[in-house]
């Protein structure tokens, strides 16, 4: 793609229309991704440490009661969550599309002498399995697809419980995802940065459509040696309280609770962890 692409472009993209999201699968991007989700220095990609050992132990007191179960992490990314539950006894599952964070995942539960079974596989096609007693959809990883696609896959996720299983979903509230199509243009320079190794221009605009309540970010990588283009895009699903509601009753969980955090408490009113709520559901 050359600067002449990036001037023709379409003055509004339509959700989902120009890629389903940002590459996560593509090798050198996932290495890049890789490092931002074991950064200490920010919350985007993973949260800290300390949040994640606080989600964590809600986890297996509150929602396992702190028994020893089976748990389906979907979206496990490098394994932050699952490594933590499978050291507190449980057979933990973790599902990702990004090959850098599968093996880094698994590397990591070999040296600590987890048994673990990690999956690099698309969520919109892979099998969940079954006998789970806990599914769990960090971080709003739900929001990254077309709410038809949502629905199939909270039906698949539901269906691969125990009959007394739970379904976790940690979700970005509507009013977030509507602020983030809102932000003005920006551009930044790199020498090298998460959609480049090479030094690079990005600019970046976000996009509101509201026949399908989904924000769509651009991002244009343009290499400062060559001027080719590179042009990415992420659309991100709105859904209201009562969306959620919907889409867990439609996937046959009737008993679906809301927390303000994965902690139970309410979030910290900035950072990432602020635009989220989670719902726990199961079939009574």
């Amino acid at each position: 793609m050359d600067l002449m692409n990036l001037i023709d472009r379409a003055a509004a993209p339509v959700p989902w229309s120009e890629g389903d999201n940002i590459p996560w699968n593509e090798p050198g991007f996932s290495r890049r991704m890789l490092q931002e989700h074991l950064s200490q220095a920010h919350d985007w990609a993973s949260r800290r440490i300390e949040t994640i050992d606080a989600h964590v132990a809600w986890l297996h007191h509150h929602i396992l009661d702190d028994q020893a179960g089976q748990i389906l992490d979907v979206g496990c990314g490098p394994g932050l969550y699952t490594e933590r539950l499978a050291a507190m006894g449980h057979h933990c599952i973790g599902i990702d599309y990004s090959p850098a964070s599968i093996a880094h995942a698994v590397e990591q539960a070999a040296l600590a002498g987890l048994a673990i079974d990690y999956r690099e596989a698309d969520l919109r096609t892979t099998s969940f399995g079954s006998g789970h007693d806990l599914g769990l959809m960090c971080f709003g990883e739900l929001n990254v697809f077309p709410k038809s696609m949502a629905a199939t896959i909270l039906r698949r996720a539901a269906a691969a419980l125990t009959p007394a299983g739970k379904l976790v979903i940690e979700v970005h509230r509507r009013a977030s995802i509507q602020q983030m199509s809102e932000r003005p243009p920006k551009w930044s320079t790199h020498h090298a940065g998460l959609f480049s190794a090479s030094p690079h221009l990005l600019l970046e605009e976000s996009f509101w459509d509201d026949s399908s309540q989904a924000a769509t970010k651009r991002y244009h990588v343009v290499d400062a040696a060559t001027g080719d283009t590179t042009h990415y895009a992420a659309s991100y699903q709105a859904h209201s309280d009562d969306d959620y509601e919907a889409l867990l009753r439609g996937a046959g969980l009737t008993t679906i609770r809301r927390y303000a955090s994965m902690t139970g408490e309410p979030a910290p009113n900035h950072g990432p962890c602020a635009d989220l709520m989670v719902f726990v559901a199961s079939r009574s």
